[in-house]
């Protein structure tokens, strides 16, 4: 029943890959593109006025030539001229919409936030952060457990078959979030390629993790076998994404694909092998399921601060800390079974 039950919930998760994508509706408001117009044009949003907009009618800045202006390492914590006119245009449109009674505006995709010393979303920059945290914490308790506390196979190797697998899993999961919460702190083309691009990278290895334990397959050319076509395909999403189109809803569809088969899996296979931390196994599954939910079916952000984002990486801390202490039950589980076939 349990493993029936989740596959009805990704049922319901994988029909939302056909509904169709449609544009903002904020960027298209007659009155914001005016009020940006405007903006670049005078530097101004009702009071408020931006140094940086400051150009001259060949598109000098008038604060001099580059050499006179602020190192890039400040640059980095200010907006450009468009940036902030888009922003501000956008929270005066939002706060009089606010005042009618109308909803929040998606604006060139992306819903309305407040920034918070610069930071463009410092909640979900914050809770990234501690899923960092916790991945790495983690991974250093799987590595002392079956490094300095499990038993050594005579030739110095670990007893568990996976062991290489879970490192390299850990460097996949804080690379990921690493991005992740370098994108969240400034949305800019090359951090959303490269937080996409990572995200891709760590569901497509988990999805290979998640065959090779669910079958396990424990022979190096057989690893290889399941691993080269996966690789391909993750790697050839990724040069479409960056090379050729950033296509959102094609990426939405692959990234749902892959985390439904390997939830899926890791579901089945609890039930199946009666895995003793098989407890574990399907909180995580139900909770990453909820996360992909939250991830298909997104809502203007509360507060201006908190979306369906930012739970989504709420929800994953206390399931990162289960995930991996299932890893550590899973290597002692098996060491002793293959401890126990050596006597």
């Amino acid at each position: 029943m349990m493993g029936r039950s989740f596959f009805l919930l990704f049922l319901v998760s994988l029909s939302s890959l056909f509904v169709l994508l449609h544009g903002s509706p904020g960027d298209s408001d007659p009155l914001y593109q005016s009020c940006v117009k405007q903006c670049e044009k005078t530097g101004c949003v009702e009071s408020k006025c931006f140094k940086h907009c400051n150009f001259s009618s060949n598109g000098d800045s008038i604060n001099g030539p580059w050499y006179l202006q602020e190192p890039l390492y400040v640059q980095w914590k200010q907006w450009g001229c468009l940036s902030d006119c888009r922003y501000h245009c956008m929270l005066s449109r939002e706060e009089k919409r606010q005042k009618i009674g109308h909803e929040p505006e998606k604006y060139h995709g992306k819903w309305p936030f407040k920034r918070l010393y610069g930071v463009q979303e410092p909640v979900s920059v914050a809770l990234s952060a501690v899923n960092l945290a916790v991945q790495f914490h983690g991974w250093v308790s799987f590595f002392i457990l079956v490094n300095y506390k499990l038993p050594f196979r005579p030739n110095k190797q670990t007893y568990y078959e996976y062991t290489g697998l879970w490192h390299l899993y850990a460097v996949f999961a804080m690379n990921a979030w690493f991005w992740t919460a370098v994108f969240h702190t400034r949305d800019v083309e090359l951090t959303e390629k490269v937080d996409i691009s990572s995200d891709v990278a760590l569901k497509g290895y988990s999805m290979f993790l998640a065959i090779i334990r669910a079958f396990n397959v424990r022979i190096e050319a057989a690893r290889v076998m399941v691993l080269a076509p996966i690789f391909a395909f993750v790697a050839t999403h990724i040069l479409y994404l960056n090379f050729y189109e950033l296509d959102y809803g094609w990426n939405m569809k692959v990234s749902v694909a892959m985390s439904a088969v390997q939830i899926v899996l890791w579901a089945v296979w609890g039930g199946v092998s009666r895995h003793p931390s098989r407890w574990k196994l399907w909180v995580v599954v139900l909770g990453g399921s909820l996360a992909v939910l939250l991830e298909i079916y997104d809502f203007a952000p509360y507060w201006e601060l908190v979306d369906s984002r930012a739970l989504g990486h709420a929800i994953m801390i206390p399931l990162t800390y289960l995930w991996w202490s299932f890893a550590c039950d899973d290597s002692e589980f098996r060491t002793s079974i293959l401890v126990k076939k050596t006597k």
